[in-house]
């Protein structure tokens, strides 16, 4: 499977490590070169430096033959639009964005994105632990 992942950060750059390490081809685009050191020396995937926003930058990376993009930029709206361009316009079958927003993440959700959204579990998970505290350790205490 051949995937472009946007964004080098702490989550882009161990979903491309573990997209090589299981085999696949990976392209990771960063606006920032010194991005690059994120995915260690041995990253056997390639590196775009540039504005995923642009599509000679996506064309670059090989969006036109990608199987998967993952979005994953610290950003919802740059997530967001090259998402939908990979999409919509590229024909991306297999199209995955990080949306911090909750409520911007379930709006995408129904229309059709797939979206994880990292806020959302943090809160599910808090509200489960606290719920389960509560109800082991006495109500109200």
């Amino acid at each position: 499977m051949f995937v472009v992942v946007v964004g080098c950060g702490r989550v882009g750059a161990q979903v491309a490590r573990g997209l090589v390490e299981d085999g696949h081809d990976v392209n990771v685009i960063d606006e920032n070169p010194e991005a690059l050191q994120r995915l260690g020396g041995d990253f056997a995937g390639g590196f775009i430096q540039g504005v995923a926003l642009e599509t000679t930058v996506l064309e670059a990376a090989g969006i036109e033959r990608a199987d998967a993009f993952v979005a994953a930029t610290n950003g919802d709206n740059t997530n967001l639009v090259v998402a939908q361009v990979a999409r919509d316009r590229y024909e991306v079958e297999c199209v995955i964005v990080r949306v911090l927003d909750p409520a911007r993440a379930r709006f995408y959700e129904e229309r059709g994105l797939v979206t994880v959204c990292p806020t959302r579990t943090a809160i599910d998970s808090i509200s489960q632990a606290l719920r389960t505290f509560s109800a082991t350790d006495g109500e109200g205490a």
